[in-house]
């Protein structure tokens, strides 16, 4: 076995001196904001979704304004705002409500999923937008004439198929909502990036460590994108395919 293989596996073993934990458990954080990131992204956008398609003119350039926004500026800046405006108004709150002192400051974690979350939903937005006019209008209008309620109607009717056709958009977000999950690290938050600096720095071998993040992350979407594919085959039983 080459020397540098055998000194790079001591390096990412599991030993005393190994960083395998160490860079195994940044992954798993890095899986777990982008999840919260992405489910926030999913009700944001479903509500924006609805603002466009609801009839509402103020619901409407409410969410044309969020989107439109939100996917002009760049992802780190939004991550910037949500951190230290987030902390304005924490600071605000500690000050005026319990008399409080001192420098408040949102959570790394929070700060991160509530920025990934509004980012990912402007997307996500579009997303179930396009596959809402996918559902058969007829179907709606079934529904109306046998007199089922408009809840009920969602329910049975719409959301499922809307999810059906949104499930290929809505991979393409999660794997937006992971590349996202990189620029947390600016808030401090030990996610797979960070990890991988703080490795190089300690141990001047900024490749390694670099090259195992690409493929922790390579790992994460390939398999991401294995379970959003089993998804879309079983939503997709039964239909045939054009």
């Amino acid at each position: 076995m080459p020397q540098w293989l055998i000194d790079y596996w001591a390096l990412m073993g599991f030993g005393p001196t190994g960083w395998g934990l160490s860079m195994l458990r940044a992954a798993g954080m890095t899986i777990a904001v982008s999840s919260a990131g992405f489910a926030l992204g999913s009700v944001l956008g479903a509500l924006a979704a609805w603002g466009r398609l609801s009839g509402s003119r103020i619901a409407a350039v409410i969410s044309a304004t969020y989107t439109t926004v939100i996917r002009g500026i760049p992802e780190l800046l939004v991550i910037y705002l949500v951190f230290f405006g987030g902390a304005v108004v924490l600071g605000w709150i500690w000050r005026t409500f319990w008399d409080g002192e001192g420098f408040v400051s949102l959570p790394a974690f929070v700060a991160g999923f509530i920025a990934v979350g509004i980012c990912n939903g402007a997307y996500q937005a579009e997303v179930f937008r396009g596959a809402f006019r996918t559902v058969a209008r007829g179907e709606i209008e079934a529904a109306a004439a046998f007199g089922m309620p408009r809840a009920l109607a969602f329910r049975r009717i719409v959301a499922p198929q809307v999810l059906r056709f949104a499930l290929p958009g809505l991979g393409n977000c999660w794997q937006l909502c992971l590349k996202e999950s990189a620029l947390i690290s600016v808030t401090g938050l030990v996610e797979l990036l960070r990890q991988s600096f703080i490795g190089g720095r300690s141990t001047r071998d900024f490749f390694s460590f670099l090259l195992t993040g690409a493929a922790l992350y390579l790992v994460i979407t390939t398999v991401s994108s294995a379970l959003f594919a089993a998804a879309e085959r079983r939503a997709l039983r039964g239909l045939k395919r054009a």
